[in-house]
């Protein structure tokens, strides 16, 4: 039953992406976040989201976050997400890459001319795949780690796509994943990986004050190889533009413990997410 409406899912989200290359980048992405935000609450509740604000919010000490816009942001958000893939192509070699700012091309330069082998962290922020896709197509050398789609029809586009204009080192997650990635560490790859969601392998420390089970994927990187840690972030703009935020590589004390220098990554995500919370993704339940 659940693969007869994952085919159906699919046919649907075919259909509404044929509709936007015809309107084009601009429209397409406008008409797309009226239309998630409109039935976006139906098709996905919002109760994890008011539920991880709430965790936010205790964070900071004060009610500084509107709930029911950041909602509404988030599902109009999702929307123009889904537009943009249409267009990845045109954000990889044509004319939307003039709307990718990259702040703190010096770093990028410094890893590249040096030879330095890292590991990119991030979270899921608005549209995502642009990080990897921009990262790549510095010329550096990246295997980019991902987790596979739910929906299995959408799930074999989606690999096409990262494959072809994302970054051609798709590592998916799991047991064969992280031998694949340890053969292109062992080949001087640097590694991208996202760092906020929950896991089923990985340790409880606190994120937003609250335990959550959190990758140390990262931190074994750096333990076992002295690789150094860039923090990437990407936010949209403007409607139509992004920001993508290249950090200061960060070197660890080779003494730090995998959880302290965990506990770090996660610090460094809180400040990610607070500069505007509804360009994360706040539907996944991360403190389940």
């Amino acid at each position: 039953m659940k693969t007869v409406l994952y085919f159906f899912q699919f046919i649907f989200i075919l259909f509404l992406l044929f509709i936007f290359r015809i309107l084009g980048y601009k429209k397409s992405s406008k008409v797309s976040s009226k239309i998630v935000r409109l039935v976006g609450k139906k098709i996905r509740k919002d109760k994890i989201i008011k539920k991880n604000l709430a965790i936010i919010n205790k964070k900071i000490d004060k009610k500084i976050i509107n709930t029911n816009k950041v909602v509404d942001d988030v599902f109009a958000n999702y929307g123009r997400i889904l537009s943009d893939y249409v267009f990845l192509k045109d954000f990889k070699n044509g004319s939307l890459k003039k709307y990718v700012n990259i702040k703190g091309n010096n770093y990028l330069e410094e890893i590249k001319n040096q030879n330095k082998k890292v590991v990119f962290v991030s979270g899921h922020f608005n549209n995502f795949e642009l990080m990897a896709m921009f990262l790549d197509d510095f010329g550096l050398d990246l295997c980019a780690i991902y987790r596979p789609l739910n929906n299995i029809f959408l799930n074999m586009v989606m690999e096409r796509l990262r494959i072809k204009y994302i970054c051609k080192n798709q590592i998916k997650k799991g047991k064969s994943g992280t031998r694949e990635m340890l053969n292109h560490i062992r080949q001087n790859h640097s590694v991208a990986l996202m760092i906020d969601q929950r896991v089923t392998e990985g340790i409880r420390c606190n994120f937003f004050d609250e335990p959550a089970l959190t990758t140390t994927i990262p931190a074994q990187i750096v333990k076992k190889y002295d690789f150094e840690i860039v923090p990437v972030h990407i936010e949209r703009y403007d409607e139509y533009k992004f920001n993508l935020n290249i950090e200061k590589p960060l070197k660890f004390n080779k003494n730090a413990s995998i959880e302290e220098i965990t506990i770090e990554l996660n610090k460094i995500l809180e400040k990610m997410i607070l500069k505007n919370p509804s360009q994360w993704i706040l539907t996944h339940n991360r403190w389940k």
